[in-house]
């Protein structure tokens, strides 16, 4: 009986960015074996198998798949999810959610992280079987909030907001809890959904109606609570956090990644510092929001949260970035005018407005963003052993971080050692 081999991939002519903070290679090569890397480094230290598929590179750019770290599949199509949740089929969303895939795919991101929604916990299975083209998608399903938490719907009886009492599916919905026993058991019908992690509401918000970004939600027993359920079933925490008391409560309880940090200031981000927790800054979302929020059909209570939260957020994560906190890459998008596909707008902010060099950027959205998908030893860096998620740009994005900003110039997208797309001239 004949023995099957895995396919073998090389991409040679290359520069190679590893994202470990080792210099470029120049005129490299990368071979891949089934899934995995076998082999980084230039030309002549590393041995082409025989029956090799060749791909000559052209001298382009190779990087590990892009990450967003934060973000949410929903197939909504405006920016008013107030009214379009409620009148839209959730069928719709779904037929919607597998063209946002594909953007993303085609603008290198090989790896998202979803904070919370329906959407993204049924159709990654879709990706995992191949059924249809995408990144991987380390989905959090139903979102944790309490009684009047940025999770609850304010302007919605509560029993039509928790997922276990709401008698219609819409793309993003709750698990309300109060008290350690009931956020026990909501961490646990969570990960009996299917949860990759469990997302909670550490404070209010700007996108919800009545409670305000700084507003401490959730207690630190709370959050210890379901901390303990994660770990018990070997996953982590994610954390809305935007106001001080919830960013330290959170970190102390143990969550691992804090997303947003509007008012992060340096004994917090000293504190997440200590503890190895990574900060999920999402500039993205706000900078569209106060570029096409209005238009898109943002309610006004979110518009004017969002102009009074803009620059004081970025200050305080420009000035925590050099504290030597970990900072990745998520953009907050939902689709629609917040468009998935445009993703690399996060690093160009990362550059423009919080001072960080393209090769940072790049590492944030590489190495640091894999530890916010808790894939650490899975993706993130182009070293031997790790799966096969590389992209080759066209361009030099080690020196201009806009040229990830045009997906015409990902030419290649390879993931998990398959190339899914390929426009190399």
């Amino acid at each position: 009986m004949s023995q099957t081999h895995p396919h073998r991939l090389v991409l040679e002519n290359v520069r190679i960015f590893d994202a470990t903070g080792r210099e470029p290679v120049g005129k490299g090569v990368i071979v891949i074996e089934g899934k995995y890397i076998r082999g980084v480094g230039s030309r002549g230290s590393i041995e082409v198998p025989d029956n090799a598929e060749v791909i000559d590179c052209g001298g382009r750019t190779a990087l590990p798949g892009l990450i967003d770290a934060h973000l949410h599949i929903t197939g909504m199509k405006t920016g008013d999810f107030v009214k379009e949740p409620l009148i839209t089929p959730i069928g719709v969303f779904f037929a919607r959610a597998v063209r946002d895939l594909q953007n993303l795919l085609s603008a290198g991101f090989t790896t998202v992280v979803d904070a919370g929604g329906v959407i993204a916990l049924h159709i990654k299975q879709a990706v995992e079987e191949g059924t249809i083209p995408g990144p991987r998608v380390v989905a959090a399903g139903y979102v944790l909030s309490q009684t009047f938490g940025h999770g609850d719907t304010h302007y919605l009886p509560v029993e039509y907001v928790d997922a276990r009492t709401a008698k219609k599916l819409t793309p993003m919905m709750s698990l309300i809890c109060d008290g350690v026993d009931e956020c026990r058991k909501a961490a646990r019908y969570a990960l009996r959904e299917g949860a990759d992690f469990i997302k909670i509401m550490a404070t209010g918000g700007v996108m919800s109606e009545k409670d305000r970004p700084e507003y401490r939600q959730f207690t630190v027993d709370e959050i210890r609570a379901i901390v303990d359920e994660a770990r018990a079933a070997g996953r982590f925490v994610h954390a809305h956090a935007q106001g001080k008391e919830g960013i330290m409560n959170a970190v102390e309880a143990g969550v691992k990644v804090i997303a947003h940090a509007i008012y992060i200031d340096e004994e917090s981000a000293e504190l997440a510092k200590e503890k190895d927790a990574v900060i999920v800054p999402t500039l993205s979302i706000v900078h569209k929001v106060l570029d096409v929020g209005a238009e898109a059909g943002i309610p006004e209570w979110g518009l004017r949260k969002a102009e009074e939260v803009y620059q004081e957020h970025v200050d305080n994560v420009r000035r925590v970035s050099r504290l030597g906190v970990k900072l990745a890459t998520g953009t907050d998008f939902i689709g629609g005018p917040f468009r998935h596909g445009e993703n690399a707008l996060e690093l160009k902010l990362f550059v423009e407005k919080l001072g960080l060099s393209p090769v940072e950027a790049l590492i944030s959205a590489t190495r640091i963003a894999s530890e916010a998908a808790g894939l650490k030893d899975v993706v993130g860096t182009l070293e031997e052993g790790k799966v096969a998620d590389i992209i080759v740009v066209d361009g030099d994005p080690l020196s201009n971080i806009d040229t990830l900003l045009n997906a015409e110039n990902v030419v290649l997208v390879v993931k998990e050692g398959r190339v899914l797309k390929q426009t190399l001239k």
